[in-house]
């Protein structure tokens, strides 16, 4: 049974008791990311999550691991646009000294300035890694000219120059404004007692002063014509991405968007795998995802293809995003894919970091609990006209944008610029 109790400080608790699980998943999550930042401290959360695990005061970097790992347990964290998570996976048995492991970074992070030159380097060249790679890269540039003057356009991991200007009172004061017990949710799933660890929260955030929420700039979208970025290198296979303006975490139509998705690209029974790579054999991988934010999103579709078959892959997968907008889907299909949605729910909520990162994401994202028997319901009740008018309002050649990474001619590029309609 999920529970929620909000801390006089402001700080959210979200549990859910998992009885006769051995495992414990705990997540503090802070309601930040690279949303928060802009062009100049573009990375800032990214390269915070990477200080957290410097070490504190109290613990060095190899005792805070030490502390979880000597304990068989697992420590991560990750930073996404809009938050940034710090997490464990112990035995239910340690979860006390896990808890206090991650507060304890969340708070009391060092920030050494050694440390921080050092990481400083690890990052550059991690983002010069993602640089390497296209099929990551076609990622950034199709969030280029998606998002184009807002923070969502920009990388998660920040670009060389901002990184490397960052200064240790940047990251302090990042850190003294954004981790606040308001911006915190601390989410925990596995053989718990909501009352015992809200106790413990109470004690381990005692003296920290309430701040407040920062709002981000709101992403209004005034596209009125395709956007097409070709960046042209020597690689292997050409790496696109098609994307197209959706909608945000909680609006109505987020239900019918998922099973879109499901049908489109989701897996390799979907349209996208069957007809274009094994039907035409036009890409070796291919699939869609939703991006969701929490007042806009994204319905994108990737693809690795020979470069000579890249122009042929982009007419083709468009077609199917204008068929599926002028035809009812079949009754089969959307059978198959609610059915699909519900045993992958239901599967993932078994393991117990996958339900905190669900009840986690709610909690920091939407400020309530999933009911995973109302999501089902309202999966359940999408209709093929759902589906037919979600798509109709979201695959429009206004809001089409194509990133591609390979080797085109450029009659080839301005064949593509031609055929860019929905």
């Amino acid at each position: 049974m999920c529970k929620k109790t909000e801390l006089n400080n402001g700080l959210t608790l979200v549990t859910n008791h998992m009885s006769n699980m051995e495992s414990m998943a705990i997540g503090i999550w802070i309601r930040t990311g690279s949303r928060n930042e802009d062009e100049k401290n573009s990375g800032m959360s990214h390269f915070l999550e990477h200080m957290l695990f410097k070490g504190t005061p109290s613990r060095s970097c190899r005792k805070l691991k030490e502390e979880i790992e000597g304990r068989g347990g697992s420590l991560n964290g990750f930073t996404s646009e809009e938050v940034s998570c710090f997490l464990a996976k112990v035995s239910f048995k340690h979860q006390d000294i896990a808890l206090e492991v991650l507060s304890d970074m969340v708070l009391n992070a060092s920030i050494d300035e050694k440390e921080l030159e050092r990481e400083r380097g690890v990052i550059i060249e991690e983002i010069k890694m993602y640089q390497d790679l296209p099929n990551h890269q076609v990622h950034d540039i199709l969030a280029e000219i998606m998002w184009p003057g807002n923070s969502l356009g920009l990388s998660i991991a920040g670009s060389i120059d901002s990184v490397s200007s960052v200064l240790r009172k940047d990251i302090i004061e990042y850190r003294n404004t954004n981790y606040t017990p308001q911006n915190i949710v601390v989410a925990l799933c596995g053989n718990l007692d909501h009352s015992a660890i809200e106790s413990r929260l109470k004690k381990i955030f005692t003296g920290t002063i309430k701040g407040k929420i920062k709002p981000v700039e709101a992403f209004c979208n005034n596209q009125s014509k395709p956007r097409m970025k070709i960046l042209c290198k020597d690689t292997k296979q050409a790496h696109l991405c098609i994307g197209l303006h959706s909608f945000g975490k909680n609006h109505k139509d987020r239900f019918a968007l998922t099973i879109l998705h499901i049908i489109l690209g989701a897996n390799m029974s979907s349209r996208l795998f069957e007809n274009i790579r094994e039907k035409k054999g036009l890409a070796y991988e291919i699939g869609a995802e939703v991006k969701r934010y929490n007042e806009t999103g994204a319905f994108v579709v990737h693809a690795g293809t020979e470069h000579k078959k890249a122009r042929e892959a982009i007419r083709c997968i468009l077609k199917e995003l204008k068929g599926i907008k002028e035809k009812y889907v079949t009754l089969g299909e959307l059978k198959r894919a609610k059915e699909f949605f519900k045993v992958q729910l239901l599967m993932a909520l078994e393991d117990t970091v996958e339900h905190m990162l669900w009840l986690g994401d709610y909690a920091a994202s939407l400020n309530k609990l999933p009911d995973r028997e109302d999501i089902i319901k309202k999966v359940e009740s999408v209709t093929a006209d759902d589906i037919k008018r979600v798509s109709q309002s979201i695959f429009n050649s206004s809001g089409l944008n194509i990133a591609v990474i390979g080797e085109l001619e450029d009659r080839e590029q301005r064949e593509i610029e031609k055929e860019l309609v929905l």
